[in-house]
């Protein structure tokens, strides 16, 4: 609709500057006008504001002095609709595009809230949507919101304000990623995001060291120092090149190149007897290694042995190639 309006735009311009023209040529070669005469007459007669002729008109420039005034009289009216059409439509466009954006973003739930859509903040939507999971950016540039709001949900504001965070569904969602660049305003995002909802995991991203402790004293789980991360991972590379190369590839996200899967125990007991790791058989039944365990306290088990017990609220960390998860997925009916 707007790219037929900005269409019929150009064409109410183009004629415009057609009638225009057309009557300073007239003056000039009808009347004999000069060309400052002739541009004056023009004005004058298609604004219709009234001021007196330059000079007596003949016969044949009054009756090429009516027909101007009638031309552009339409030609005028029809821009003047044009331009209000496009105003109004633009308006009412963005209105009904802003109350299908609150609509999906209030049928969310246990979503996760991203603040701030620099470079981190767009590699956190960008894993989010690998992986499917429901997602809302905050962010106030609104040329970030232009460009990206047709594949992304955006709530265009100041994470710093409550008001904000609670179009975002703050209170529904189950996690915050705050990347904002500034410490400061990080600081001022997990404290009223905290204060919004208690039971929200938060990671933040912090620049410096000295703001680590005031993060996770404001209320944040995780911090990340995306600089010291990328330092060490550079420094691995030279250390240890083939290993980090390794971890790389299975850290790939997408479609087709999920090579690490975290999956709840409860996704299984209602399918199979899993009292032990032995009882789930993966490894026989898709293909994946169960590598790591996460009990329900959140204490961390690398390489566990069959025999250990499971709980249902603990989670396995299982390894595979893309189509052996996939096949987990299938078989469990998992995500």
């Amino acid at each position: 609709m707007i790219r037929l309006l900005r269409s019929k735009i150009l064409l109410a311009l183009s004629l415009m500057v057609l009638v225009l023209t057309f009557g300073v040529l007239g003056y000039k070669f009808i009347s004999g006008f000069t060309w400052i005469e002739a541009i004056y007459m023009t004005i004058i007669t298609v604004t219709t504001v009234g001021f007196a002729e330059v000079r007596p008109l003949d016969a044949d420039a009054k009756i090429f002095t009516v027909f101007l005034i009638v031309t552009s009289v339409f030609i005028f009216g029809f821009a003047i609709s044009v331009i209000t059409e496009y105003i109004l439509g633009r308006n009412s466009l963005e209105l009904l595009k802003k109350k299908k954006v609150k609509k999906q973003i209030d049928s969310l739930s246990n979503h996760v809230v991203v603040c701030g859509f620099g470079r981190n903040g767009m590699q956190a939507a960008e894993k989010l949507m690998a992986y499917k999971k429901p997602f809302v950016v905050v962010e106030k540039d609104r040329e970030i919101v232009d460009r990206y709001g047709e594949d992304i949900l955006f709530v265009e504001g100041d994470a710093n304000e409550d008001e904000t965070l609670l179009q975002a569904g703050i209170e529904r969602a189950q996690y915050l990623i705050t990347a904002v660049p500034d410490d400061a305003a990080n600081l001022f995002i997990v404290l009223s995001a905290r204060q919004l909802n208690k039971d929200l995991f938060i990671i933040s991203r912090a620049s410096q060291i000295t703001s680590l402790k005031k993060l996770e004293f404001a209320g944040a789980n995780k911090v990340i120092m995306p600089d010291k991360i990328g330092g060490d991972h550079m420094a691995s590379l030279v250390v240890m090149p083939d290993l980090i190369t390794f971890m790389d590839k299975l850290s790939m996200e997408g479609e087709h190149t999920t090579n690490l899967e975290e999956v709840e125990i409860e996704d299984f007991t209602d399918q199979i007897d899993c009292s032990s790791l032995r009882d789930l058989d993966l490894r026989r039944k898709t293909g994946c290694t169960i590598i790591g365990y996460i009990d329900p306290n959140g204490k961390y088990i690398i390489n566990p042995e069959a025999d250990l017990k499971l709980e249902p609220k603990g989670k396995v960390i299982v390894l595979g190639r893309p189509e052996q998860i996939q096949k987990l997925n299938d078989m469990f009916h998992i995500g």
